[in-house]
């Protein structure tokens, strides 16, 4: 249990908080290693060499990739201050969210990384998701799980950052509060509790890195359009 503890992780990334906030509620010491994904560090391709991205918790030298996984194994590993509920119905539930939150997150970042008609799909399926958790996930409850913040609210953190960093950036509403009460009320008391509100990475920091990120995306997609086009041409 005493063995040393390293989350290799990038600051604006929503998938590293999500360790950083399971670690931090469950009061577990950690080295934290920052990467720059454009020059990953040679432990970082060591210790996740299938996959070469963050975030990898790293417990007594064995590597655990993939976000939700690590926080099931934090979970596991350090049972105190629990982060899944008890009772066997609830825990399933719990599953089923967590499920929900890595099978339909995704679109709220290809309504980040595209344009035209599959930004459109992109919006489509991430209103979607939101009127989902909004008309069956969050039924009279301060959190996923009732009064306690746990590990489906840390699933779905992205939602209360990132997903304005998306819109301000993209230029379209997703997350309207008349149309969305219950997440906007989710996302305030999450961003209450005093470990996520001091682990949320600067909103407009934020701004800036993935204003960036979004220009150099649609170069390149418009650079790869335009080679297609060529390809069209020269081989027809």
């Amino acid at each position: 249990m005493g063995e040393e503890v390293k989350l290799h992780g990038t600051w604006a990334s929503p998938f590293s908080c999500r360790v950083i906030w399971a670690l931090k509620l469950k009061g577990i010491p950690y080295e934290y290693i920052e990467e720059d994904l454009s020059n990953k560090s040679s432990q970082l391709l060591q210790h996740n060499p299938v996959h070469k991205k963050i975030p990898v918790l790293v417990h007594g030298g064995k590597a655990i990739c993939e976000s939700m996984i690590i926080l099931e194994y934090v979970e596991e590993m350090w049972p105190q201050n629990p982060l899944l509920p008890t009772d066997p119905y609830e825990r399933a539930d719990a599953r089923f969210w967590i499920k929900f939150a890595e099978e339909k997150g995704p679109a709220m970042w290809m309504v980040y990384r595209t344009s035209g008609e599959e930004q459109e799909k992109a919006v489509k399926d991430t209103l979607e998701m939101l009127r989902a958790i909004e008309a069956h996930g969050l039924v009279d409850k301060k959190y996923f799980g009732g009064d306690k913040i746990g590990i489906v609210d840390i699933a779905f953190g992205q939602i209360a950052q990132w997903l304005g960093i998306i819109e301000n950036i993209v230029g379209v509403k997703l997350l309207e509060a008349h149309k969305f009460p219950r997440l906007h009320a989710w996302i305030k008391n999450f961003k209450e509790v005093p470990i996520i509100k001091e682990n949320l990475p600067d909103r407009d920091e934020m701004m800036v890195v993935y204003k960036r990120f979004r220009e150099m995306l649609l170069t390149r997609l418009k650079s790869e359009r335009i080679l297609k086009e060529i390809r069209i041409l020269v081989q027809g």
